[in-house]
C-alpha cells in the first residue's frame, strides 16, 4: 500500500494539515480497499497546532519509509528547519520519495533546497516573500498547484485538495480521484489561473436552475460548432439575456462554458480510448487538431499525448 506521510512542524496549520490526511483517506480502489496508508509524524513528541497541540504517532524515521511526504504550513516559516528534517527530507528525496507542500509550507520545502531552479506556488499573499527569501525558485502565484513530477507544490489550503486529488489521479486514475472528489464534497471543476480537472464529469447546475436542460444539450452536442446564437435560439431567448442568465447560474458564459465541455470530452476520450488526437479533436468538438492541442494545452497545462502517458488506464 502507498504509504502518506504529513510531517507535523511546531505551529502546523490545522487545516494544511488535515487537508491531504482526509484527501488522501478518502481514496478507495475499485474492490473497496484502501488506496493509501496515511500516517502524521513530527520532529518531536508534541507539537502546537493552532489553538490545540498534537502528539503525532511517528518520529522523523516514518519519512524513510514513506511513498509520499506531504509538508503542511507553518506559522511565521522559519528560514531553518529542526534538526534532521532537512538532512531527512533531501535523503528521501534522494530515494526519490515524492514530496509535496500545502500553501506556505512552500517555505519549508524551499528552505531544503530541492526546489532550487523549479517552478513553485504558494497562497498568493505569500508569493512576493517567497520569491525574495528563496531567488532560486521560479515562484508562479497564479496557479493552484505546480506539479514537477516528483516535487509539488500548492497554494492556499483548499487547493492542496486540488493537488493531492491530481496526485491519486496520478497514482489510480480517475476513476479513484473522482469517488475520492465526491467524498470530499469538492467541486468537480475548479476555476482559477489555472482551471483544473480533477474528474471529467461536469458540475451540476443549482436545484431548480432553468439552464439545466440547455447544459444537457450543450454536453450532448459539444462536437458541433455551436454559435451564441444557435445557443440562444434553443433556449428561446436573446443572446443578451442568454448571457446573463447564464452567467448567474454557472457563473461563466455559454462558449467559455462549452470550451471547458469540449476539454472534459476530450479528456475522458484521451483517458478511456486509443483514438488518435485527429479523431478526438473532431469527436471534442474542435476545429482542427492545431486548435485541439493548443485549447488543451492552455487549460490542463500539458499536451494531449503527455496527458494519455499520465492518465490513460493500464
Amino acid at each position: 500500500m502507498h504509504t502518506v506521510a504529513v510531517l507535523a512542524l511546531d505551529r502546523v496549520i490545522p487545516f494544511d494539515l488535515s487537508a491531504p490526511i482526509d484527501a488522501f483517506g478518502w481514496a478507495r480502489l475499485p474492490d473497496g480497499r484502501e488506496a493509501y496508508r496515511v500516517r502524521v509524524c513530527a520532529e518531536r513528541e508534541e507539537v502546537a497546532s493552532g489553538p490545540f497541540s498534537i502528539r503525532a504517532p511517528y518520529g522523523l524515521e516514518l519519512l524513510a519509509e514513506a511513498d509520499t511526504i506531504i509538508l503542511p504550513g507553518v506559522e511565521d516559516p522559519p528560514e531553518t528547519l529542526p534538526p534532521g528534517v532537512t538532512e531527512a527530507l533531501c535523503e528521501a528525496a534522494a530515494n526519490g520519495t515524492r514530496i509535496a507542500s500545502v500553501c506556505v509550507g512552500a517555505f519549508l520545502f524551499a528552505a531544503t533546497g530541492l526546489l532550487d531552479g523549479l517552478r513553485a506556488t504558494t497562497h498568493w499573499i505569500a508569493a512576493p516573500d517567497l520569491a525574495e527569501r528563496y531567488p532560486r525558485v521560479t515562484v508562479d502565484p497564479n496557479v493552484l498547484y505546480v506539479d514537477n513530477g516528483q516535487f509539488l507544490t500548492s497554494a492556499g489550503a483548499a487547493a492542496a485538495l486540488d493537488m493531492c486529488l491530481h496526485m491519486v489521479r496520478r497514482d489510480y486514475g480517475s476513476a479513484v480521484a473522482a469517488h475520492a472528489a465526491r467524498m470530499s464534497v469538492m467541486p468537480l471543476e475548479r476555476e482559477g489561473g489555472q482551471a483544473q480537472f480533477i474528474v471529467h464529469d461536469r458540475p451540476p447546475a443549482p436545484a431548480g436552475a432553468t439552464m439545466e436542460p440547455l447544459l444537457n444539450w450543450m454536453e450532448e452536442h459539444c462536437d458541433r460548432d455551436l454559435t451564441l446564437e444557435e445557443i440562444a435560439g434553443r433556449a428561446g431567448m436573446s443572446t443578451r439575456t442568454l448571457n446573463r442568465r447564464f452567467r448567474e447560474q454557472t457563473g461563466t458564459t455559454p462558449l467559455q462554458w462549452l470550451h471547458r465541455a469540449r476539454v472534459r470530452r476530450a479528456q475522458h476520450l484521451l483517458e478511456t480510448t486509443p483514438y488518435s488526437v485527429e479523431r478526438i479533436a473532431s469527436q471534442a468538438g474542435f476545429g482542427s487538431p492545431t486548435a485541439f492541442r493548443e485549447r488543451f494545452r492552455r487549460v490542463v497545462g500539458t499536451s494531449p499525448q503527455g496527458y494519455r502517458r499520465a492518465f490513460r488506464s493500464s
